[in-house]
């Protein structure tokens, strides 16, 4: 046990830039206090002693804002950032090296006893307020994006953003060392750049064989203007775009 908390401490000073001392991680991240009772109460709950668990989470959930059923499954190295409002369902299972930011919902969707929680392998990153709900998996290294809702299986390395949430580009590994959550996907912008950039080419196409064959063209100003204003607004600030051409 002794082990496995100096582990907890030393993944909070790796992931956590505002870690200052020991003391002030022992004492101010409810985080690791969180993980630490859902420990004893998992232990209890795993020997049918359900109440006595119960009653431990419960007050780890008064003490720190989050609460782990403790009948969830979590792993080593296991990270919660601030973690005011953070609920993990009984069913749920959670690999190694998993990063979860605050409001982050890891819940069910039915009412029959059998798994009916997420699955989230290792080294998966969930962002603030994401919600993830089911009986899915989010494979390993995937990462859900801030207010996202997963309602879905996310294939290992992918990004899923949005409300449903879709699968964009993953992160690089020098985006995940940096903390670069800041460099989302966006599905949609990229769907629509696509159609755009295909309509582009088909315009071009139609102009060439239009002038090929004398056929005289108008152009209406105003439809274009609009175009360039759409294009401009998904465009700008990102290149995902190439990635599929």
């Amino acid at each position: 046990m002794l082990k496995r908390i100096k582990e907890d401490i030393a993944t909070i000073f790796h992931r956590d830039p505002a870690a200052k001392s020991l003391a002030e991680v022992i004492i101010c991240y409810p985080g690791l206090h969180a993980i630490l009772f859902h420990r004893v109460a998992h232990r209890l709950y795993r020997h049918g002693w359900y109440l006595g668990a119960r009653i431990i989470s419960h007050i780890g959930r008064f003490l720190t804002g989050i609460e782990i059923h403790p009948g969830a499954e979590i792993g080593r190295r296991f990270f919660i950032d601030h973690g005011m409002g953070v609920v993990i369902g009984e069913t749920t299972e959670i690999g190694d090296d998993v990063t979860l930011y605050k409001g982050v919902l890891l819940g069910g969707t039915s009412l029959e006893k059998k798994k009916r929680h997420p699955t989230v392998g290792n080294g998966v990153v969930i962002g603030s307020d994401a919600i993830v709900l089911g009986a899915i998996t989010l494979g390993e290294n995937s990462r859900v994006g801030a207010g996202s809702v997963v309602v879905h299986d996310v294939p290992a390395g992918a990004t899923a953003i949005g409300v449903p949430a879709r699968i964009g580009l993953g992160f690089t590994s020098s985006d995940i060392e940096q903390l670069e959550h800041g460099k989302l996907p966006d599905p949609i912008a990229e769907a629509i750049k696509f159609v755009l950039k295909q309509q582009e080419e088909l315009e071009e196409r139609i102009a060439s064989l239009e002038i090929k064959e004398g056929i005289p063209t108008t152009v209406d100003h105003m439809l274009s203007k609009k175009k360039d204003e759409i294009k401009k607004e998904f465009e700008d600030g990102s290149t995902y775009i190439e990635y599929y051409l």
